[in-house]
């Protein structure tokens, strides 16, 4: 009889199709029909009937089917029907199978063969192990061996590791030594906090004889309470191993990775991941976790009585752990975290490459991995928006760099009074330059009218704030949102009403007038970039608030020039809701950043926080931060040299005459 095609099951109406069929004939009366009764059988897991079609024991085919589906732990079993040659009372049958392996794994498919004779009771299947595949021997058994990659770094700008390699306990099964799979996982399961399904999964169809790591638990959190009661549990082992787990700096950029049991990765990360895998749940760790986790490797093996492999029937190579790098500067992180250290609550600092807008360092105070506000924050600025209140004056010609400015005691503007931070006043006839250098609000507030909303909002974006623009992580340009009140566009020009910013938005503001240009932030080399670009700000608008700031230091801030070199900034309070929110703003020898500390009101008199920080974030940066702080030596935390220069203390003035 010739070879003949044919068709492909896929419904369970092909099924009762067929049964009504064979009821009028004898059984099995083609091979075609006994081949497919005995895959639709198999298919649908009804393996003590698919063990009828067979000449087999039918307790051992119904077994052996059923522990192929088990070994594999499938996820759903297809055949497709091939061709069937015939000679005489023998005939052989080609089939497609297509087995999913389950959630993460992928779908194996590969031609199976089956042998048929001509009996008594029609065709059957001549059984043997080799039915369930081809290169399968009697005394072979399948199962699906897992390896997973190695999770990969995050690096610094200079490639140094970002990511500590935590020892860490590996809760895990040998499945050929337990007593009842279900039982003892379900049991280590509940012990550890987790779900007892996916770590199955794992156990059904790996390899019996080999160790299958299923949690992975942090050395601190294990107790010897919890490594007893796990020991009583048969076929339960654990293993010391190291994964790349810690943020060494920088905990809510680079984020925290799941695995471990505090973090029940099992339940909270949605994907295809194996028990035992690392996973990362927030920051660069979760952005690129393809990346740095890559993918396991899966193998289908056979496996002989001893449990060792036979042979590789199919493998899928995964995807090779990679690195991450970014732009920021261990040294300069690391002097921001230091800095940020003595601050009686909150407190974020963001510094970035003046020439570039690459971020340089990303600081908060609480150490969270949850708290990224120095990067997603919304704050009111308060006289730190003065350098684009100053900038939006002279771009709209409202102003002239050499412009007498006055600046009195208040000024009353659309039925609000707007005072100095100190109640004083400028005496003489003071500019554009000494206005921002003494913070005056009066000063600012009085041009308001004459800048205008429009303008404001313009210049605003210029410098990135309310821009398009995006990092990798979470991250806000902030917004100038202007009322149309005369009182509103005076308010947003000291940078209350309307005016949001981030401590990140800020830091960039401080670079673009240290370099003439706003340039869109980076975090991760090659990233695509989101805005159209920049224009370049007129150098003589940038010279008066480069004055300006530098005369702020030097009166106001005279701390701050302790390590040498011209330092340029502003400093300020503002009020938002029940906190006092402290700000410096400014940049040196190409780091520009901002520094925002919230402070109770009722210690917001006592001291300027944010200068405070900035002095200790200048001084770590040119002497670097004490090892006791770090645990690094001075000559590994890349900082700059702790021999370096020391100029001095410029002169510094006492203040204005009546401020």
């Amino acid at each position: 009889m010739s070879p003949r095609p044919l068709g492909r099951i896929t419904a369970a109406g092909s099924g009762l199709l067929l049964a009504v069929t064979l009821a009028a004939c004898t059984p099995n009366p083609s091979p075609e029909v006994a081949v497919r009764s005995f895959l639709l059988a198999w298919q649908g897991g009804n393996h003590a009937e698919a063990a009828t079609y067979t000449d087999g024991d039918p307790a051992q085919v119904e077994e052996a089917l059923t522990d192929m589906r088990e070994q594999l732990d499938l996820a759903s079993l297809r055949f497709e029907l091939g061709p069937i040659t015939r000679e005489g009372d023998s005939a052989d049958a080609e089939f497609g199978v297509h087995a999913d392996l389950g959630i993460g794994d992928p779908t194996w498919n590969y031609t199976g063969r089956m042998p048929l004779e001509w009996g008594p009771d029609g065709w059957r299947i001549s059984w043997s192990a080799s039915v369930l595949h081809p290169d399968l021997s009697e005394d072979e058994r399948l199962a699906v061996s897992y390896e997973s990659q190695e999770r990969g770094q995050i690096l610094d700008r200079e490639g140094r590791p970002l990511v500590t390699a935590d020892k860490v306990t590996a809760f895990g099964v040998y499945p050929a030594e337990m007593e009842d799979k279900e039982a003892g996982v379900t049991q280590l399961a509940e012990l550890l906090g987790e779900d007892p399904d996916p770590l199955l999964n794992r156990v059904r169809s790996a390899p019996p004889e080999q160790f299958q790591p299923l949690v992975l638990m942090r050395d601190s959190s294990v107790d010897q309470n919890l490594l007893n009661q796990v020991g009583k549990v048969s076929g339960v082992d654990t293993q010391e191993v190291e994964v790349n787990l810690s943020p060494a700096v920088a905990p809510f950029l680079l984020g925290e990775v799941a695995g471990t049991a505090e973090h029940k990765v099992s339940s909270r990360v949605p994907g295809s991941y194996q028990a035992g895998d690392t996973v990362g749940l927030s920051g660069l760790q979760n952005i690129f976790q393809h990346e740095l986790a890559g993918s396991g490797t899966t193998q289908v093996v056979s496996l002989d009585r001893s449990g060792d492999i036979t042979d590789v029937l199919e493998s899928w190579e995964g995807d090779r752990s990679g690195v991450i790098e970014t732009t920021l500067d261990t040294g300069v992180q690391r002097a921001a975290e230091y800095a940020l250290d003595p601050l009686p609550g909150d407190g974020y600092l963001v510094a970035v490459d003046t020439a570039s807008g690459e971020v340089l360092a990303a600081a908060s105070s609480s150490d969270s991995t949850a708290d990224d506000a120095a990067l997603t924050g919304s704050y009111v600025p308060g006289g730190a928006f003065t350098l684009v209140s100053a900038l939006a004056a002279l771009e709209s010609g409202a102003v002239r760099p050499d412009s007498v400015v006055p600046c009195g005691y208040s000024t009353d503007i659309g039925g609000q009074t707007f005072t100095n931070p100190s109640a004083g006043f400028l005496s003489g006839e003071p500019d554009l330059a000494r206005n921002l250098a003494f913070s005056c609000n009066v000063g600012f507030a009085d041009l308001a009218s004459q800048v205008g909303p429009q303008a404001l909002t313009e210049t605003a974006e210029r410098l990135g704030i309310g821009a398009e623009w995006q990092l990798p992580v979470p991250s806000s340009p902030g917004e100038v949102s202007i009322g149309g009140g005369d009182a509103d566009v005076a308010s947003a020009m000291i940078g209350e009403a309307g005016v949001r910013v981030s401590p990140l938005s800020m830091a960039l503001v401080a670079a673009a007038i240290a370099d003439g240009g706003w340039h869109e932030p980076a975090l991760v080399p090659g990233e695509a970039s989101a805005s159209e670009g920049s224009v370049p700000l007129e150098q003589t608008h940038l010279e008066v608030v480069r004055q300006g700031m530098r005369d702020a230091v030097i009166n106001r801030m005279p701390e701050l020039l302790a390590t040498g070199g011209e330092v340029y900034g502003q400093a300020t309070r503002a009020e938002q809701g029940d906190t006092s929110l402290h700000w410096f703003v400014g940049y040196k020898d190409g780091v520009a950043f901002a520094v925002l500390a919230e402070v109770e009101p009722d210690r917001t008199m006592w001291t300027q926080y944010a200068v405070e920080s900035a002095s200790t974030f200048l001084a770590s940066m040119a002497n670097g931060v004490p090892a006791e702080e770090t645990g690094v030596p001075p000559e590994e935390q890349g900082l700059a040299d702790a021999e370096a220069d020391l100029t001095g203390v410029e002169g510094a003035t006492t203040g204005e005459t009546g401020w």
